[in-house]
């Protein structure tokens, strides 16, 4: 039999162990720790000078001092030390500093949504977006009203490069973003948009890396799958990575 239970690792008492309530009381520790979980920030890096007895974070990436190496884990200010919890698939935390609820869900925290399929990359093969949809209302026939946003990094090349991941049919489009991730080589500029509208989601974009654009638009209805393009200026495009999000709203019809 394992030594600890399997989601919240609260050890077990031992047959016949001595000082019973060292052990009783670490569970206790860990229980008040994790149950109904609230921390107070996602994105505190360093530890703060002077933390607050019980006060809980979830370590970012490139964390620093104490948080160093603990990236995901649950830093918990506890008995005047740090304790780094690991979580498992299914825990949930209200973020403070969000004002909204995370689920660790595939190795990571995510808003508190559903998570659709990965796509795939035309060009190495691998996973190249992912999208997560919130369900804002649903019928008892399985009617859904659900506002999406998804994701993919688009290494872009030639005259213009279009997305793997598409505008659905049906969906409602409120914006497309974007952000240089690696900077946009071979041209002065680029637009976003599809086709026979290169710049519906701004065009003259910039190519440095950390460049960004929101691309709002009035809500506009898509009938047939719909690629986003990047079209290049003044050139073609030699090298560069763009992450791209798409954010819309999608009617699911009822199921039954």
């Amino acid at each position: 039999m394992s030594e600890t239970t399997p989601h919240l690792k609260l050890p077990f008492l031992a047959a016949a162990q001595a000082q019973k309530h060292v052990t009783h009381n670490e569970a206790l520790a860990l229980v008040d720790l994790v149950v109904q979980l609230c921390v107070v920030s996602n994105s505190v890096s360093t530890p703060p000078a002077d933390p607050v007895e019980g006060g809980r974070y979830i370590v970012p990436t490139a964390a620093t001092g104490a948080f160093a190496g603990q990236e995901s884990k649950i830093a918990a200010f506890d008995a005047g030390i740090w304790r780094f919890l690991a979580p498992v698939e299914g825990w949930a935390a209200w973020v403070q500093s969000l004002g909204a609820m995370q689920v660790f869900s595939g190795g990571s925290w995510i808003g508190f949504s559903s998570v659709t399929g990965l796509g795939v990359d035309s060009v190495t093969g691998g996973a190249a977006f992912q999208q997560e949809k919130t369900v804002l209302s649903e019928s008892a026939h399985g009617a859904q009203s659900q506002f999406v946003t998804a994701d993919e990094l688009i290494t872009v090349s030639g005259g213009l490069t279009e997305s793997s991941l598409v505008i659905p049919s049906r969906a409602i489009v409120f914006c497309v973003s974007v952000r240089v991730v690696e900077a946009v080589t071979g041209v002065s500029s680029y637009d976003c948009g599809v086709a026979g509208e290169s710049s519906k989601f701004g065009g003259g974009l910039g190519i440095a890396a950390g460049s960004s654009n929101a691309g709002v638009i009035g809500p506009t209805a898509y009938y047939v799958d719909t690629p986003v393009r990047m079209t290049a200026n003044t050139g073609d495009f030699t090298g560069g990575k763009v992450r791209l999000s798409l954010h819309y709203f999608l009617p699911v019809v009822p199921q039954n």
